[in-house]
């Protein structure tokens, strides 16, 4: 039975160049290279070989908004202190595109250098979880005085 996501693999039009995002933005290791074409990057703490590569297919057209395929991928962090540096990152970056309560997690969203939405993300103690799904306005002041050195890392 499949247990988690190992690592994911996007094409992007310059490895290096995403790497270099992924690395400053969100503080992933490159682990190995192919040449100029691939990039292996790890996250923070994580036990994989690498969690997320980056293989270069130059410039080529990116298919319509909402096209069949993968729509985002989500990287969870510690603590909602975690998320609002990440916040401050992705802003300075321009990257942020948005920001949601979903009552089980608060996420930011935004996309990398290609244009590749992803969504970072701290999870709500699971005591804590509503009945249902929602999506709300984020207010990450209110979350951070609320759940203050709360470490969700383990669920």
């Amino acid at each position: 039975m499949i247990r988690r996501l190992n690592h994911a693999v996007l094409w992007v039009r310059d490895a290096q160049r995403s790497a270099e995002f992924y690395t400053t933005v969100l503080g992933f290791e490159a682990v190995a290279t192919m040449g100029s074409q691939a990039v292996f990057l790890r996250a923070d703490g994580s036990t994989n070989d690498h969690d997320l590569g980056v293989f270069s297919v130059g410039d080529r057209q990116q298919p319509p908004p909402q096209s069949p395929g993968l729509y985002h991928l989500a990287w969870q962090v510690n603590t909602i202190e975690d998320l609002a540096a990440l916040r401050a990152k992705l802003l300075a970056a321009g990257s942020l595109l948005g920001e949601s309560d979903h009552g089980v997690s608060k996420s930011l969203y935004a996309a990398d250098p290609d244009g590749i939405e992803f969504e970072v993300m701290w999870a709500v103690p699971r005591q804590s979880w509503p009945s249902g799904p929602s999506t709300e306005r984020l207010d990450l002041d209110a979350e951070l005085a609320r759940w203050s050195a709360v470490d969700t890392a383990d669920q």
